[in-house]
């Protein structure tokens, strides 16, 4: 028998729920493949959110051909140079144009597959045929390689509403007899994840072919490490303090980062009064995080957490209808980049100093002034001449 997951699959992309966004960006990006910079996309979001699936669907509308690689087959380098070098090689079957579809890349970077994600960049600079990539949360370190080649793409969790409606269809089509309220809670449960809704109906009423009350006892709650983006949406789109309480309490980030992810994306959410109450939470958060520094008082936790879920959740008058790509905090990165540039202004005038006999602080002082004449024609000779280091110049520019 054909799992429900699979015989459910949206076939077209009108039957892909809450992700316009994302699918336009994935569809345009397939159909003006020859005209993109980067040539894989990486789709990030919680599971059962529909990533595999939209990409199964475009495929579908496009008639286009797809060849899926799971991570799980190819976790070194060795076999993704294998398997995945000479798919990239092999024209299509159907004279149709191919997509390299490597699900739940998570699984290249184990502690034992060194080298996985590495060997897929690459391919990627090489390849001529799309590849997208999927994954559960994009920024792991682990990924690091991968995100500098891929045009990042995220999906948001389904909602209840979407999941109920899904479920709905597919008690019709099975004829299943159900309750209301038992098939609402089932959809709750299932915190956003259509794939374990779905397996969950399978399990409850595939023999009875009925739901009635009391049958969703037998499901537990998932307890499982939610993805920073999952725990954002708990917050920022819901208005009940007992989901928004309890959002960051099993998530792998520290409450510095949560305040960062928060500083970046309360705009996308909310606006006027709501959004002034909601930085006023998180800059006493923030408030909070300086003591448990300054002082280590650690049990100022508690406040800070309550400060970003139910609080940043409670700062809402309405919840935004709008979908939003949650995007990581940039000023770790702006920072990076900032430091890097003066380490290399510092050398310069390391440098500078000991050609022209003056002290490093004037010589950095004069930099500024230096660089247009570094990068004017005569600017080769006066880098030979101070005895600069060519790469560190164009560093600057």
């Amino acid at each position: 028998m054909v799992p429900w997951t699979s015989k459910y699959r949206p076939t077209s992309l009108k039957e892909v729920y809450s992700q316009d966004k994302a699918i336009l960006v994935l569809k345009n990006f397939i159909e003006n493949f020859s005209k993109q910079k980067k040539k894989a996309l990486l789709l990030y979001g919680p599971p059962g959110c529909g990533k595999t699936s939209s990409i199964y669907a475009v495929m579908k509308d496009l008639d286009l051909e797809i060849l899926e690689v799971n991570a799980s087959d190819v976790r070194n380098k060795e076999a993704i140079e294998t398997i995945i070098g000479a798919s990239l090689k092999q024209q299509s079957l159907f004279q149709k144009q191919k997509v390299i579809l490597l699900d739940e890349v998570d699984g290249v970077s184990g502690t034992k597959d060194r080298g996985g994600v590495a060997a897929l960049v690459p391919l990627i600079q090489e390849t001529k045929f799309p590849i997208i990539c999927t994954a559960n949360d994009a920024y792991s370190d682990k990924l690091k390689a991968l995100r500098k080649e891929c045009i990042l793409v995220g999906f948001n969790p389904l909602n209840t509403k979407d999941v109920l409606q899904i479920l709905k269809k597919i008690c019709e089509f099975e004829k299943i007899k159900f309750d209301e309220s038992e098939l609402s809670i089932l959809a709750e449960k299932a915190e956003g994840d259509l794939r374990g809704a779905i397996n969950d109906l399978e399990t409850l009423s595939s023999n009875s072919k009925e739901l009635l009350n009391g049958h969703s006892d037998a499901i537990s709650n998932r307890e499982k490490k939610l993805s920073i983006l999952k725990a954002l949406s708990l917050v920022l789109k819901n208005k009940d303090s007992n989901i928004t309480k309890e959002a960051f309490q099993n998530i792998d980030e520290d409450m510095d980062e949560v305040i960062m992810w928060m500083d970046q994306n309360l705009p996308k959410e909310y606006f006027g009064e709501s959004l002034a109450r909601a930085f006023d939470h998180l800059s006493r958060a923030d408030v909070f995080k300086g003591r448990i520094r300054r002082w280590q008082y650690w049990r100022f936790l508690v406040y800070m957490d309550a400060l970003l879920s139910g609080g940043i959740g409670s700062a809402k008058d309405t919840i935004n209808a709008n979908s939003f790509t949650y995007e990581q905090n940039k000023r770790p990165l702006t920072i990076w980049i900032y430091n890097n540039k003066l380490a290399k202004k510092k050398a310069m005038a390391e440098a500078i100093a000991k050609r022209t006999h003056t002290s490093k602080k004037e010589s950095f002082k004069n930099i500024a002034y230096l660089m247009p004449l570094l990068n004017s024609e005569k600017g080769k000779g006066v880098i030979e001449e101070l005895g600069l280091d060519e790469e560190l110049v164009e560093g600057l520019k």
